[in-house]
C-alpha cells in the first residue's frame, strides 16, 4: 500500500445521520424586517454524527445505535426547545417576552446568543457535544426550503 493509500484509509470514517420535527416560536429583536415580531416555525433538526465503528458487542458495526442518538437528541434538545418560546438571554426585549410567558405558565428557552438558525445550529451542535455525542453536522431547516449547516 502506498503512503497516500495509507493516509487515505486513516481518514475514512463513517457518518449516521437521523432527522427530527420540532415546534417553536422566536422573534429576533432588532431585525429589519418581519421576523422581529413573534412567530412560529416547524423546524427540521438533522443530525450528523461520525466514527469508527464499534468493533466488539451488541453495537458491533455500527457508529452508533440510530435509537442511542435519537435518546441523546431528544434529551437536549427537542425535549426542551419543542413547542416553546425560543429568547436571546442577551435580549431585553426578548426577555420580557419570556418573563411574560413564565407568568402564564409557557413554556421558555433561553439561549446565549441570537435565535437565527444559524445561530441555533452552532448552540445545538455546540450542547451534543458536550455531552459527548460524536456530532460532526447540524442541517436545522427554518422553513421548507431554507437550511442551515453547522460543523467543525
Amino acid at each position: 500500500m502506498s503512503t497516500y493509500q495509507k493516509k487515505q484509509a486513516v481518514k475514512k470514517m463513517f457518518k449516521i445521520a437521523k432527522e427530527f420535527s420540532f415546534d417553536m416560536a422566536h422573534m429576533l429583536d432588532g431585525h429589519d424586517g418581519k421576523c422581529q415580531n413573534l412567530h412560529g416555525h416547524t423546524y427540521k433538526l438533522q443530525v450528523e454524527v461520525s466514527g469508527d465503528l464499534v468493533a466488539e458487542g451488541a453495537k458491533r458495526g455500527m457508529v452508533m445505535d440510530y435509537s442511542d442518538l435519537k435518546s441523546v437528541v431528544k434529551r437536549e434538545i427537542l425535549d426542551p426547545m419543542d413547542h416553546a418560546y425560543i429568547y436571546d438571554l442577551n435580549s431585553n426585549r426578548e426577555s420580557q417576552v419570556a418573563k411574560l410567558l413564565i407568568d402564564l405558565n409557557s413554556k421558555v428557552y433561553g439561549i446565549p446568543s441570537r435565535t437565527t438558525a444559524e445561530e441555533m445550529a452552532k448552540y445545538m451542535f455546540e450542547k451534543l457535544e458536550k455531552v459527548g455525542l460524536p456530532v460532526s453536522l447540524i442541517r436545522l431547516w427554518e422553513t421548507p426550503t431554507s437550511y442551515c449547516e453547522y460543523s467543525r
